[in-house]
C-alpha cells in the first residue's frame, strides 16, 4: 500500500516461482484507504483463496524521494533520491538509493550517468528491493547468503537465460559482500568467493554466443577479486586447527591482515569499475548484436541446456578418468570440473520440472556433493603446505599438525568411486 500526498496505491508483484504461472508480475490499482482491498480484480484471490483477506501489515516504509531530469549525451534520464528507512515493530533499517531510469534515448547513457556519479561519490548496485528489506527485518538477521534458486521459463531463450543466471550471481555476491564488509566473517567470504566463481562458469558456459574481448575481460577481472578473497578462504581453513600459541598467533594476525587486503580491494576504484563495467556489458555489450552468434542467442533456453550439461560431463569425464595416474593438478582440473558441471546443474535445473527430471537431478546433485567432497579433501591435502610457507608460517613449532595427513591413495579411490557414480548417474536433462 502506498502513499504519496493524499493518493494512495496498491501493488501486488508476483516473484519467485510463483511469477512464472502468472500472464503479469504486477498489478497496481489506486485505492482510498489504506487496508488492501481483495477481490476479484486481484490476483491473490486465485492464489491463496478465502487465506487472501487475512493480510495484515509487517512493515512500513518511509521515504522521502527528491526526482530530477537530467539529459545525457541526447537521452532523458529521470534521478531519484530516496531517503527514509523501512521499520518493522521492533527493527529498523536505512534506506540511501539512487535510482537511474531512462525516460528516453540509449541504455548506454544510464552508464554513462552513473560513472560521473561515481566519480563523485562511492556507489554500489543495490540488489534489494525495498519490500526485500522489509521482509528482512521480519527474519533473523542474515549473516551469510547462499545462492538462490533460478527460475527460468521453458519458453525462454538462450540470451534470456544467461542474463537471469548472471543477475542471480551478481546478486548472490553483492548480497555477502555488504555483509562481508560489515561483519568480516567467514562464511560471507566463502559465498562472495561461490558467487564469482559461478558467476565465471557461467561466462563459460555460455561462451558460443559470448564471442567478444569483453567477457574475456571482465572474467580476468572476476578471477582478481576472488583471487584476493581466496587468500583470506586459506587462513580461515587452517585458523581453527592451530592449538594456542605462536603459529596460532600468526594466523590470527595473517587472517586479520588478509581480511584487511579483501576490504581495500572491494572499495578499490578497481573493483568499483568492474562492477560497473559487468552490468553495462551485461544489459548494453557487442555479443547482444553480434552476427555471428544470433542463433546460439535466439535457441530455446532448454535446448542450451542439453547441450551445455552434456559439453561439461564429457569434460569431467575426460579430465577424471584416471585420478590415480596423474599429478595434483590434473586432479584439480577435475574439481574444477566437477564444479563446473554443478553450477550448470543448478543453473538449469528448472527447466527440467517433471517428476523424473527432479528425481534424477536429486540424485545427480547428491553424487556431486559427495564427488565435491572427496576432491576438496584431496585439495586441502595439496595446498595446505603451500599456503603455510606462502604466509612464512611452514617452520614454526605445530605446522605439521595444521596440514592433513591422509593416506592420499585411498582419498584418490574414494574420489574416482565418487566421479563414477557422477558418471552413472542418469541425466535429468534427458
Amino acid at each position: 500500500m502506498r502513499k504519496v500526498g493524499n493518493a494512495r496505491t496498491q501493488t501486488v508483484k508476483a516473484t519467485g516461482p510463483s511469477a512464472s504461472i502468472f500472464a503479469r508480475s504486477e498489478w497496481e490499482t489506486p485505492v482510498t484507504g489504506d487496508s488492501p482491498v481483495i477481490d476479484l480484480t486481484s490476483p491473490l484471490i486465485n492464489e491463496f483463496g478465502d487465506q487472501a483477506k487475512d493480510v495484515r501489515p509487517k512493515f512500513e516504509v518511509v521515504n522521502e524521494r527528491r526526482i530530477w531530469n537530467v539529459p545525457e549525451n541526447g537521452s532523458n534520464i529521470e534521478v531519484a533520491l530516496d531517503r527514509g528507512s523501512v521499520r518493522s515493530i521492533d527493527r529498523e533499517g536505512p534506506i540511501l538509493e539512487l535510482e537511474l531510469e531512462l525516460k528516453n534515448g540509449k541504455l548506454a547513457d544510464l552508464f554513462s550517468l552513473a560513472r560521473k556519479i561515481e566519480e563523485i561519490v562511492q556507489v554500489r548496485f543495490g540488489v534489494l528491493s525495498k519490500a526485500e528489506r522489509g521482509f528482512r527485518l521480519l527474519e533473523a538477521e542474515h549473516t551469510v547468503v547462499k545462492a538462490e534458486p533460478i527460475e527460468l521459463d521453458r519458453g525462454e531463450t538462450a540470451l534470456q537465460a544467461f542474463k537471469a543466471v548472471a543477475l542471480s550471481c551478481f546478486r548472490q555476491f553483492r548480497l555477502n559482500e555488504t555483509i562481508l564488509r560489515s561483519r568480516k566473517n567467514e562464511e560471507s567470504l566463502h559465498q562472495a568467493r561461490v558467487a564469482l566463481r559461478r558467476l565465471r562458469s557461467a561466462i563459460t558456459l555460455f561462451k558460443p554466443m559470448l564471442q567478444d574481448d569483453e567477457a574475456k575481460r571482465l572474467s580476468a577481472e572476476f578471477r582478481w577479486l576472488a583471487g584476493i578473497l581466496g587468500e583470506a578462504h586459506n587462513l580461515d581453513v587452517l585458523l581453527p586447527k592451530a592449538k594456542a600459541g605462536e603459529l596460532r598467533d600468526r594466523l590470527t594476525e595473517k587472517r586479520a591482515a588478509a581480511y584487511g587486503n579483501v576490504i581495500e580491494a572491494l572499495d578499490s576504484s578497481r573493483a568499483r569499475a568492474l562492477m560497473l563495467d559487468f552490468n553495462e556489458w551485461l544489459h548494453c555489450g557487442d555479443y547482444l548484436i553480434h552476427a555471428a552468434t544470433s542463433d546460439v542467442r535466439e535457441r530455446p533456453a532448454i535446448a542450451f541446456a542439453g547441450e551445455a550439461l552434456d559439453k561439461a560431463r564429457r569434460k569431467l569425464k575426460r579430465h577424471g578418468q584416471n585420478l590415480s595416474g596423474v599429478d595434483d593438478e590434473h586432479r584439480h582440473e577435475a574439481r574444477k570440473d566437477a564444479k563446473k558441471l554443478r553450477y550448470a546443474a543448478e543453473f538449469f535445473r528448472s527447466l527440467f520440472p517433471d517428476k523424473r527430471g527432479v528425481r534424477r537431478y536429486k540424485r545427480f546433485v547428491g553424487a556431486m556433493e559427495a564427488l565435491q567432497d572427496e576432491l576438496g579433501a584431496l585439495n586441502d591435502l595439496a595446498t595446505g603446505p603451500e599456503v603455510l610457507e606462502g604466509q612464512g608460517l611452514r617452520s614454526l613449532a605445530g605446522a605439521d599438525e595444521l596440514i592433513v595427513h591422509a593416506d592420499k591413495a585411498k582419498l584418490i579411490r574414494s574420489a574416482q568411486d565418487a566421479l563414477d557414480d557422477v558418471l552413472d548417474a542418469r541425466r535429468f536433462w534427458r
